[in-house]
């Protein structure tokens, strides 16, 4: 196997130190706009190579593949690049994963009730062509959505008979502080994507169909496991209610997240001023995106680490019948350690979490484990593999019972 990954930030170089403990890869070519990241980031394992990519060119990323004879090109960079590079590794032949999909459009006259453009639609829009050539575009890869999908092929294989909702939950107590010890607010994912997810219309399965809500709607507290507690969590615009459905049978599914008073509000200032556009606009003779230049004055997620303190959770609350016939009630989840990843890999839990999930993935291709051809996401695999993999790489998964 030899990998492409595009993206040398936060979630890249977390992907590079997790691969870098396993053997069952050629290379890695590590690509990136800025060529000294990528080869900060290479330098790290003899294995590796580094690559300058204009990841928004599908030709720049297809003459990559051509040039290093890529088998698997590996998508680590704001999804608003995927469809260059989506069809860059299928031009030249290549299967292709990556961690979010494409864009949505929210619907013109009713976004907060009928769904426009949704996640996805463009990848799957050619999903035949994929089938045809053999190859594979595994989407939706990383946590959530990710490992959140593979719990829902787990829950629906081996605990339920019946799923009434597959609830993606995503909490967190997290907290980064200044030189002072002053807790300030940084993001600690990449907040170009955080704009997108939070401030479009989430959508929601439910009896058949996918509709939409507005933003932050029907919160709920849930009570996250390992100490986290009790967090109010939101509807987010998310994968997983685009994936789940086309693979699990369930009569609803949604995607809520754990964002905070703080966060919400900020996002709605940056919505009511503009600064969420991803249209660009002159200022003092130069073109630039607003959006653009909010996720470059804040801190780059990749740093904040050593300043970071708490546990992140990404799980996935499903509600039925078990197997028994009963009704159940079960939370499937993942907790990780931000002080745990920086000692063992140096980078912070968040982006840690998200790339780890690929890795295993790309393992159990490797393999001949996982398999296919065509546009799938993470429920189209079996997950037993998938699940003892992760806990082979020493970051096991959980699963608790809740009232029914």
């Amino acid at each position: 196997m030899r990998i492409l990954l595009i993206g040398a930030g936060g979630v890249g170089g977390a992907f590079t130190a997790i691969a870098a403990r396993r053997d069952f890869f050629e290379t890695i070519v590590i690509a990136d706009y800025d060529a000294a990241k990528a080869e900060r980031a290479a330098a790290t394992d003899e294995r590796y190579a580094a690559a300058q990519v204009d990841a928004s060119s599908a030709e720049s990323v297809a003459a990559l593949v051509r040039e290093h004879a890529i088998t698997h090109v590996m998508n680590a960079v704001d999804p608003v690049f995927n469809m260059s590079i989506f069809e860059g590794a299928f031009a030249a032949g290549a299967d292709y994963l990556d961690m979010a999909m494409s864009l949505s459009r929210p619907h013109p006259e009713a976004p907060y009730e009928k769904t426009g453009v949704k996640l996805g639609d463009e990848q799957f829009a050619v999903e035949q062509d994929w089938q045809d050539a053999g190859r594979l575009a595994l989407v939706g890869i990383g946590v959530e959505p990710g490992l959140s999908d593979v719990f829902a092929r787990y829950a629906a294989d081996h605990l339920f008979s019946e799923i009434d909702e597959l609830g993606t939950r995503d909490g967190a107590n997290l907290v980064v502080t200044d030189d002072d010890g002053h807790e300030i607010f940084a993001p600690s994912f990449s907040m170009w994507t955080t704009i997108e997810e939070c401030l479009n219309p989430p959508v929601v399965w439910q009896d058949g169909a996918w509709h939409t809500t507005a933003p932050f709607s029907e919160p709920e507290v849930f009570d996250f496991p390992e100490g986290i507690g009790p967090v109010e969590c939101v509807n987010v615009e998310h994968e997983e209610v685009l994936l789940m459905p086309r693979w699990v049978d369930c009569k609803r599914a949604t995607f809520k997240y754990g964002l905070g008073d703080e966060f919400i509000n900020i996002l709605k200032v940056l919505h009511t001023l503009g600064l969420d556009s991803t249209e660009k606009v002159r200022v003092k003779g130069v073109e630039v995106s607003p959006r653009d230049v909010v996720a470059a004055v804040l801190p780059d997620p990749a740093t904040v680490g050593p300043r970071m303190t708490g546990k992140t959770c990404a799980g996935l609350w499903v509600t039925g019948k078990g197997k028994d016939g009963a009704p159940r009630s079960t939370y499937l989840y993942h907790v990780v350690d931000n002080e745990w990843t920086m000692q063992e890999y140096g980078h912070q839990c968040v982006v840690w979490q998200t790339a780890i999930n690929p890795v295993v993935a790309l393992e159990l291709l490797a393999r001949g484990t996982w398999s296919g051809a065509g546009v799938l996401g993470p429920e189209a695999f079996d997950a037993v593999p998938f699940l003892d993999l992760l806990t082979e790489y020493g970051s096991p998964w959980g699963q608790q019972e809740l009232d029914a």
